[in-house]
């Protein structure tokens, strides 16, 4: 009848069968079916589920939100008590955990049946529930089960002293472990050492002892069913989403495990996985838990007061622009403190005046400006300790210059995310760079996480627990004043300051204290920091800014960035109106041919003129020109090119980007190459050059803006095309003409009789 059963539902291969090859996998199979073997399951409130966490750190929170989702009850031993287990991220030690256990399962008597999980839980997290758990561990055939890696700590001689396993992970971990009372118990109570000796040695040996492993019946998870340890096996280890659940798939044994600890270096990796496990984030649903504790700022009687940290560490484009955009949050200026560090002579003018705007609305501002010489890390230490050091500061925002915050409500919504540090996601126009990693690399550098793309581009949105973040982040007063009250986190080895803080915030390094001020005896440890960090996708926030090719040596230098930062580059210097010629028509045609629009906003106009005026080296209006191919120019204008201030390339890529399509709209048919020889801005002044006689254009079509006022700048001016004896005396700035430039519209230019008028011409397609 056995027989019957094994090759029905198991049809292996005869010849292995016989050879005895895979026995072990047969019956292991046949215990995961329980419709051959029928169990009598364990009853869900025969489980008592123990664990060790002297402080309520995120990654606890974070692993009881995950047993509260599943219906588990955990008994929690060891809050408030000191720590005294030792560095167990760094060596060995937690020998604490097994006293506390021992102690716990004392007064537990007459409860036989009694199953006991105990299991870490700063980084562990629940993937399946009780009834799951307790039907592996029936199917296991053992009394205890022990978690399973495939490295040996803490010492690797003990290596050969372990069974044999011909398929899993051979040695054992003591993160997590699932037995009866009784059992579990035989093990314990052999514990008589400190409470900084090793808790996994101290088990290995009951293990590895087989009179003791037999007697006591234990076993190791060789293929992670119920404990998954991340350690040696991140590359076998991947997320898996079925019927609407996030689940840690190990791929090398085809298993689901019920937990997942991020044992040694791999807390990164966990923190991926707890980003969707369990209710998380999955594709159907979304984010699961974002609303979870959240603040909601309209019923509380007064909004936090928020220190903001502002860090100028390079030349920085639109800085103007930034300032205002400061200004512009939606939070009560009262509520507000701001500290500056400019370590650039170029931006002192911007700072000073935004000093003098700002100093009207917010009570308390500081400037550290270049003239003090302080680092980019010591800066930054020093926007910190202002919040940490004020009691009543309940939030420090960081933000850097190279941050273009769009929505004026962000600093309310990162305060309602209510989280201990937390940044508004704010990508690179066009490219994936953003500022934040979703993985790290070996040495502690970028790595790309296997969900980055999707996150930037909001294929995935929620909040992401990550490893580094930079450029903007919110931090809870509170926090600065408990885990992170040590100052000097911007310092730490040879790092960026940036990638010091985080490394300081999320790594679980402990530092010793001594039993008193005058004291050399060290007696224990703190508790891990592990402070989690959030990146937020859930709203729009605004994006980063490229500052790597940044010229200051022009003056107005953002005139240059059309290439490097496109999105700032139109928004301050393309009108206004300029989409309503597409969407809305917004073209006229004073003549026949010419057509007349928006395109430069004023701010442009300005600059264009005071970078010629700059540049000052007007041609006079000479025949003579040795600017242009031959030496001679037919029609002269008092003229200075784009070449000349090097805004040559800068000024063909407008032609191509603003002018080529309004092109195609008004001359149907005729695709411009946006090719142009002559660029230039013209001088018309009563003095040296009032008008220009008739003349055809040596281009395809030409552009012609202008650049100041009628009646404010100057009078008189305008054009004139002769064919159609139309005139055009009434230029409006920032506008443009566009017209023919061959053949058909001769024109003149019309005399100016008082002040100066400036106009950008381009020849295209000559």
């Amino acid at each position: 009848m056995l027989y019957l059963l094994i090759f029905k539902y198991f049809p292996f291969n005869l010849y292995k069968f016989s050879t005895g090859i895979i026995l072990s996998e047969l019956f292991t199979s046949l215990a995961e079916f329980s419709d051959v073997w029928q169990f009598s399951r364990i009853p869900q409130d025969k489980l008592l589920v123990l664990t060790v966490a002297t402080q309520e750190k995120d990654g606890f929170l974070r692993f009881m939100q995950s047993a509260k989702h599943f219906n588990y009850t955990v008994k929690v031993l060891g809050k408030g008590l000191d720590w005294k287990g030792g560095d167990v991220a760094n060596s060995i030690g937690g020998g604490q955990k097994v006293r506390l256990l021992k102690d716990a399962l004392e007064s537990i008597t007459d409860q036989e049946d009694l199953v006991v999980l105990f299991t870490d839980s700063y980084d562990v997290i629940f993937a399946g529930g009780p009834e799951e758990l307790l039907k592996k561990f029936q199917q296991s055939n053992n009394k205890v089960v022990f978690a399973a890696e495939a490295l040996i700590w803490p010492d690797k001689r003990l290596a050969d002293k372990y069974p044999v396993v011909r398929s899993g992970k051979r040695f054992l971990n003591s993160g997590g472990f699932i037995g009866y009372l009784t059992n579990v118990k035989q093990i314990v109570q052999q514990w008589t050492l400190q409470d900084n000796d090793d808790d996994q040695l101290f088990y290995t040996k009951i293990y590895i002892d087989q009179l003791q492993r037999d007697r006591i019946n234990i076993t190791l998870d060789h293929k992670s069913r119920i404990f998954q340890n991340l350690n040696g096996a991140v590359d076998e280890v991947v997320l898996h989403f079925e019927n609407g659940r996030a689940r840690a798939q190990n791929t090398q044994y085809d298993t689901l495990p019920v937990l997942v600890h991020g044992n040694g270096p791999t807390k990164v990796q966990l923190n991926y996985f707890g980003n969707y496990i369990p209710n998380i984030w999955t594709p159907e649903t979304g984010c699961g838990t974002c609303d979870l504790d959240t603040i909601d700022l309209s019923s509380l009687e007064d909004y936090p007061r928020v220190t903001v940290g502002v860090f100028i560490e390079q030349p920085t484009p639109f800085l103007p622009e930034f300032f205002n955009r400061l200004l512009a949050l939606d939070y009560p200026k009262e509520k507000l403190s701001l500290f500056i560090h400019n370590s650039e002579v170029y931006h002192e003018k911007h700072v000073q005046k935004f000093w003098n705007e700002a100093k009207r609305v917010i009570k308390n501002l500081k400037v550290v400006g270049p003239e003090e010489m302080i680092t980019q890390a010591e800066a930054r230490n020093m926007g910190m300790d202002i919040c940490r050091q004020d009691k009543q500061c309940d939030y420090y925002f960081n933000l850097d210059a190279d941050v273009v915050i769009t929505n004026p409500k962000t600093l309310q919504l990162l305060v309602e995310q209510n989280r201990k540090i937390i940044a508004p996601l704010v990508t690179r126009h066009g490219k994936l760079w953003s500022n934040f990693w979703g993985a790290l690399s070996p040495d502690g550098y970028y790595a790309r996480s296997e969900d980055y793309i999707d996150i930037v581009q909001g294929n995935r949105v929620g909040l992401w627990n990550i490893p580094y973040m930079a450029n903007v982040y919110l931090v809870k007063g509170q926090t600065l004043r408990t885990e992170l009250k040590e100052r000097n986190h911007f310092i730490l080895d040879r790092l960026d300051p940036d990638m010091a803080l985080c490394r300081n915030a999320r790594e679980m390094s402990l530092q010793r204290e001594r039993d008193s001020p005058s004291s050399e005896t060290f007696h224990m440890f703190r508790p891990p920091k592990g402070v989690f960090m959030y990146i937020t996708n859930r709203h729009e926030f605004g994006r980063l800014l490229s500052t790597a090719n940044y010229n200051t040596s022009h003056l107005n230098n953002d005139l240059w960035q059309i290439f490097e930062n496109p999105v700032d580059w139109r928004l301050k210097y393309i009108h206004a109106n300029y989409s309503k010629i597409f969407t809305e028509n917004f073209v006229e045609q004073p003549c026949p041919d010419v057509f007349w629009f928006p395109v430069f906003s004023e701010e442009a106009c300005d600059e264009i003129v005071q970078e010629m005026e700059h540049f000052g080296q007007w041609s006079g209006s000479s025949h003579s020109d040795t600017r242009i191919a031959g030496g001679y120019e037919n029609v002269p204008t008092d003229d200075i090119h784009m070449r000349q201030i090097e805004m040559d390339k800068e000024w063909l890529h407008f032609i191509r980007e603003f002018i080529a399509p309004i092109t195609l709209k008004v001359f149907a048919g005729y695709y411009t190459k946006g090719h142009a020889l002559l660029n230039f801005v013209v001088k018309y002044t009563p003095e040296r050059q009032s008008y220009l006689r008739p003349h055809h254009d040596a281009s395809t079509f030409t552009i012609n803006i202008a650049l100041n006022t009628k009646d404010t700048d100057f009078q008189g001016g305008g054009c004139r095309f002769a064919r159609y004896n139309c005139s055009i005396d009434s230029p409006r700035k920032g506008w443009s003409f566009m017209h023919p430039g061959r053949l058909t519209h001769l024109h003149e230019g019309l005399p100016v009789t008082n002040g100066t008028r400036y106009i950008a011409v381009s020849f295209i397609d000559p």
